[in-house]
């Protein structure tokens, strides 16, 4: 890929190093997380994910008080509109029978080195490439250049590699090549994008709604509340055609 088009998918390139590095030094050493350190990045992780998400909300807004009032409107109605869309199409049931199946792999019992790798491949494959912040975090990186969510989804990906491979051998870091392939399409697509949401109030809605969704994230990662994330990612196209339409 030409150093042009390399340097409009930073936010991917990230996330595939992590994956890279996470794999290959948790393989290069025998030492595992203890309990407390991983309350303690489970702890750091919804902090950087408040972080994206507020500051992808907030860029959504401005221009004064009933400006922002009809923008809360917009923001609200498309995740309402969204959510009922995404139940109606089953989004979120059809990730749910993916990570069954991804769970299936993992707790299963391996014996053949190759079907390990295969099956390490395949389940992170679908963990990574299947969640909102895959979606979110290229769609934001396309749009506006911010790879916040992709460098928290960086993360997320290096230490969950990191636990995979103790099972998995090195078939986890196989998947950081769809991974590379699927987040730098769409931030690519997105880009393209760009021109035919040439009015910024179209963009903000995608920034405002997506940012909720982002701050929904932090529900999961802290065991709040189980969200069906999924479900509202119709949210993103609803958004702009509601901009559009008022």
């Amino acid at each position: 890929m030409p150093d042009a088009l390399l340097s409009l998918v930073t936010g991917t390139i990230i996330n595939t190093t992590t994956i890279i590095a996470g794999g290959t030094l948790s393989l290069a050493t025998k030492r595992t997380l203890s309990f407390r350190t991983q309350i303690i990045l489970k702890y750091i992780l919804a902090l950087l994910t408040i972080y994206a998400g507020t500051s992808m909300t907030l860029s959504g807004f401005g221009g004064g008080f009933l400006k922002t009032l009809g923008q809360l409107a917009i923001v609200f109605l498309s995740l309402i509109i969204g959510n009922l869309i995404g139940k109606t199409l089953g989004i979120q049931r059809c990730l749910n029978t993916l990570g069954k199946y991804a769970h299936d792999r993992i707790s299963g019992k391996h014996s053949d080195t190759l079907q390990k790798v295969n099956e390490g491949f395949v389940t992170c494959t679908i963990l990574f490439c299947v969640g909102p912040m895959a979606l979110l975090g290229a769609l934001r990186d396309g749009l506006s250049g911010d790879f916040k969510i992709l460098a928290v989804k960086s993360l997320m990906d290096g230490l969950a590699t990191a636990a995979f491979v103790k099972n998995f051998s090195w078939g986890p870091i196989l998947a950081a090549v769809p991974v590379f392939v699927y987040q730098g399409t769409l931030t690519l697509l997105a880009r393209n994008l760009e021109p035919i949401l040439q009015d910024q109030a179209m963009l903000d809605s995608i920034n405002a709604t997506g940012g909720l969704v982002i701050l929904m994230i932090t529900l999961v990662i802290l065991n709040v509340k189980k969200v069906p994330l999924a479900d509202y990612l119709p949210s993103l196209a609803v958004a702009p055609l509601l901009t559009w339409l008022f």
